[in-house]
């Protein structure tokens, strides 16, 4: 999943950055940054849907897990998971290389996705998938958790420890609803246009950071700082390094800058203008 979302933020990143200062791409680098972007973006909620499954079989059936989670039958499912991401949205490039010109790669058009794969019915492809998968997605979401919920309040002889376990879980639902998100993100995107008409760079800019930056932030968070070893490790560094302590100052920093100004960007974008105290 960190590779994924790496690959992901890199590509969407890129491809923002190349939108805004050259406006205009080629349409050839268009449909590999969309392909990839597309790729990635959908990887992720299905494979925290696998996290999911794999965290009921080790909670709910705990004594079948060795059998049934092995390294082996782990890439296996990494694999079969690629192959359901990719084979649907492959098919657009197909289909555009079967009905376009090959002048129309030698072109360039703002990178988006509807400008590249034109014909109707890859639009309504992509709406049946995007509803396969958020129903899919949904459905393991609220079946495993709810399972790993009562699981953890039954076998929880400590009221504290059933209180973290919702804790955790809670968070991964938070973070999975995030992912969810960027299945009906385009529907939510030309509902917005029409109320906000004039403000589609913002729209997109702020759909940008809600969908797609926001449940890779809270990555790091869900499955780092909230591991006991994780933490042991980062407490003996930054408790005995001098080097490492004027590091996470240097992050802790970094980070409050970032928030800021991205939150300042966004409030400026949406309000244009804001109360001078603020």
């Amino acid at each position: 999943m960190v590779i994924n979302d790496g690959i992901q933020l890199t590509v969407t990143i890129t491809l923002f950055i190349l939108s805004y200062i050259f406006y205009k791409i080629n349409v050839s680098f268009c449909c590999f940054f969309i392909l990839v972007a597309v790729f990635t973006t959908r990887n992720t909620p299905v494979n925290l849907a696998g996290m999911a499954l794999e965290r009921y079989i080790a909670i709910c059936k705990p004594l079948r897990y060795t059998q049934i989670c092995t390294v082996r039958r782990t890439y296996i499912v990494i694999g079969l998971i690629w192959f359901i991401i990719v084979a649907p949205d492959i098919t657009d490039l197909f289909i555009t290389l079967a009905t376009e010109p090959l002048s129309f790669f030698h072109e360039s058009v703002f990178c988006l996705r509807q400008n590249v794969f034109k014909d109707p019915i890859l639009a309504q492809k992509r709406n049946s998938f995007d509803i396969i998968y958020f129903s899919c997605v949904f459905l393991t979401l609220v079946f495993t958790y709810l399972k790993i919920m009562f699981a953890a309040r039954a076998l929880s002889t400590v009221n504290t420890s059933a209180q973290k376990a919702r804790n955790t879980i809670l968070l991964h639902g938070i973070q999975l609803s995030m992912c969810l998100l960027s299945y009906i993100s385009p529907s939510v995107e030309i509902v917005l246009q029409i109320i906000f008409p004039g403000r589609i760079l913002e729209i997109r800019y702020a759909n940008y950071l809600i969908v797609y930056i926001l449940p890779r932030f809270l990555s790091p968070i869900i499955y780092g700082v909230r591991d006991k070893k994780f933490r042991t490790y980062l407490r003996i560094l930054f408790y005995e390094n001098s080097r490492y302590i004027m590091f996470i100052c240097m992050v802790v920093n970094d980070a409050l800058q970032l928030t800021l100004v991205t939150s300042l960007y966004v409030i400026s974008y949406i309000f244009r203008k804001i109360h001078l105290s603020v």
